[in-house]
């Protein structure tokens, strides 16, 4: 079977703000998961991969959780065709609520 081609990760320009408003310790982290997660499978739904019902923040489509206690969210989109995933957000989960560059949205 032939190997599939990678999907390219576009990082919407937001996203380093999103990235500034959480602990550097935690970047690398974020970085090698989005890569992990979504270069090759980012339209395949896993217990910590799922489409989004909209209205969602920023109007994504798809949301990859993971970290310790799953405390952190990449909202993206799928844009087949061209063979991108577009990170469109990069925030943390607390309670109820999704914190992206210090804006608050409800869960």
């Amino acid at each position: 079977m032939p190997r599939r081609r990678p999907f390219s990760l576009i990082f919407a320009p937001e996203t380093l703000n999103h990235m500034r408003a959480i602990p550097l310790n935690y970047h690398r982290l974020i970085r090698s998961t989005i890569h992990e997660q979504l270069a090759f499978t980012p339209d395949r739904e896993t217990r910590n991969r799922k489409p989004l019902e909209p209205p969602s923040p920023y109007s994504a489509a798809w949301e990859l959780r993971f970290g310790p206690r799953n405390r952190f969210r990449v909202l993206y989109d799928i844009q087949a065709e061209e063979g991108r995933v577009v990170i469109l957000a990069i925030g943390v989960k607390e309670g109820n609520r999704l914190i992206i560059d210090r804006q608050e949205f409800e869960l």
